[in-house]
């Protein structure tokens, strides 16, 4: 589960030790340099997923933090971080390089060197993880620290996606629930971070597969609009066979097909049960999603739901999007 921090919980006189000791915990000791007191809406919000700790760190001020050789020794020198922007815009530094982040980009920091973080009021999402479960040698881990890897394309586009959301997915209710997200969050940053150095077969062929069927998930997602979008059109856009799509989804609990019809009935479900879209007619929502023919909406929709769009909106069934 996760667990929330908030400066103001601590009175303002105690509140900057408070703080250091909070993020220390959480991320890894460093020196907070920070002008004045610590904000009282600072929050944190920390939790596991397996072997990976997530942490999400609001600062309503600029400031930032340093780790020297000192906090180094003061925790476990094996672990590395993996920073994602969310919000606002700063500067790491470690080894010589500084990455300039901006929303949805992303760094490598290992823990074990000493590293300043400069920031502008933002929400940073961390992830803290054995080095030793990156399938890369330390030397290349170390050519890549504040290394700047971009959150709007490639898979660093998934892991940027994927990791600004896990804050809000710290409540599962089952802890295995959260060990397969920090999985799935390890295997794309593996591959992020080999691909980067052109080492994308150091990662286990099982890795890189996973990390191939969530970038086809999202490219679905991203397309489902599209009334044409089709297996063979999903498999020339990832330069695959056709064959070796279908091999990817035999995994899955759907065809390639029916993940398609799934998703964009999922999507059609949402809206309309959304207010704000009332005045959306129930075939513009079905075309909106691809479904180029009524008819065909219709029947689909029922089979999965057990009514009729029209008759399902009537009724307000169905509950939360899933």
């Amino acid at each position: 589960m996760g667990v929330t921090f908030r400066a103001g919980d601590e009175v303002a006189g105690s509140r900057r030790d408070y703080w250091v000791h909070v993020v220390g915990a959480a991320l890894g000791p460093v020196q907070l340099q920070i002008e004045g007191a610590v904000d009282a809406g600072d929050e944190l919000v920390v939790g596991e997923m397996g072997a990976v700790r997530v942490g999400a760190l609001t600062a309503r001020e600029p400031g930032g933090a340093r780790r020297t050789a000192r906090h180094v020794r003061q925790s476990d020198p094996q672990l590395c971080k993996v920073d994602i922007l969310a919000r606002g815009q700063g500067v790491i530094e470690q080894d010589g390089r500084a990455a300039y982040l901006r929303p949805g980009d992303l760094t490598l920091v290992d823990l074990s060197r000493p590293a300043v973080w400069t920031m502008q009021p933002s929400t940073m999402v961390a992830l803290v993880f054995p080095r030793s479960l990156l399938p890369l040698r330390p030397a290349e881990v170390a050519g890549l620290t504040a290394v700047k890897l971009s959150g709007d394309r490639g898979v660093g586009g998934l892991v940027s996606a994927l990791v600004r959301q896990l804050p809000d997915q710290l409540g599962v209710d089952r802890e295995s629930d959260g060990v397969r997200l920090g999985t799935a969050v390890l295997d794309l940053v593996s591959v992020a971070l080999a691909s980067r150095l052109q080492r994308a077969a150091a990662v286990p062929s099982d890795v890189r597969q996973r990390v191939l069927l969530r970038r086809i998930h999202s490219y679905i997602d991203e397309h489902l609009g599209d009334p044409a979008l089709s297996p063979a059109g999903i498999a020339a856009a990832h330069h695959i066979s056709l064959r070796y799509l279908y091999k990817l989804f035999e995994c899955e609990s759907d065809t390639v097909a029916g993940w398609i019809r799934r998703r964009r009935l999922e999507r059609t479900r949402h809206d309309l049960l959304d207010p704000a879209l009332h005045f959306r007619t129930v075939g513009a929502i079905g075309a909106r999603w691809g479904f180029a023919n009524p008819a065909h909406f219709n029947r689909a929709f029922r089979d999965a739901y057990g009514l009729p769009p029209g008759e399902y909106r009537a009724t307000g069934s169905g509950g939360e999007y899933p």
